[in-house]
């Protein structure tokens, strides 16, 4: 039974790293055909765990008789265990890190205060222009708001460095979505409905039961906030 233990509690760990090593920018990961793989092992996740867990609660107590320092192997592999746990899916996660904005202001050109060099994306829709400083939308990686009367999503990959905006209507629905990750070094949404994967630099959904469908791309431009405002 002692195995057991030993067996569930690597497991975890191994598995609450592979969560996330696959869709995150670390060493090698990114040069991977791992999509499928990793949203494999996100899709089943409470599965995994569930099953890890219950083969270290079966073998914990014996591992715990155990004579001598050994025993003492507990304790720290249950705080291992616990502390991976918490730094995969808190600490790395993507949308742990990268929050959407709470409130979002946008002033008139004249009472802008961003630098006119700081590149912007810049969105006109029915005779209203707006433009999203890259600076800003990098960090959250998106950014929800209406212009001219429609609803945007304003997306900026900073890893290849492409921004795009799209209508956030899947089948006619509206749609939220939130950062998870990224796949060959371009950012990953997920949307709420159905949890599928969508790439952010053309808006195609990658893995997931909406595979193959493709956001709508609103027309954007990429320039100098000084060049826009020339426009």
């Amino acid at each position: 039974m002692k195995p057991l233990f030993y067996l569930g509690i690597t497991g975890l760990i191994l598995f609450e790293i592979a969560n996330v090593y696959f869709i995150m920018p670390m060493p090698g990961s990114q040069q991977m055909r791992s999509i499928d793989l990793a949203y494999f092992l996100y899709s089943w996740r409470w599965a995994f765990r569930i099953g890890f867990g219950l083969l270290a609660l079966v073998g914990i107590f014996a591992a715990w008789r155990t004579k001598g320092w050994r025993k003492w192997l507990v304790p720290v592999l249950l705080l291992l265990a616990g502390g991976v746990a918490y730094a995969t899916n808190f600490e790395m996660a993507a949308d742990s890190m990268f929050q959407q904005p709470t409130t979002l202001i946008l002033k008139p050109a004249a009472q802008s205060k961003v630098d006119l060099r700081r590149l912007v994306v810049g969105v006109e829709i029915n005779g209203q222009a707006k433009a999203y400083p890259i600076q800003f939308i990098g960090y959250h990686h998106q950014v929800r708001d209406t212009v001219g009367g429609r609803p945007v999503l304003v997306s900026y990959c900073t890893v290849c460095r492409t921004g795009r905006v799209f209508s956030p209507f899947v089948d006619g629905e509206p749609e939220t979505f939130r950062l998870v990750g990224m796949d060959h070094f371009n950012a990953m949404f997920e949307d709420k409905t159905s949890g599928t994967w969508w790439r952010q630099a053309n808006g195609e959904a990658l893995v997931g039961p909406r595979q193959g469908a493709m956001l709508p791309e609103l027309e954007s431009q990429q320039m100098p906030l000084r060049a826009w405002l020339r426009l």
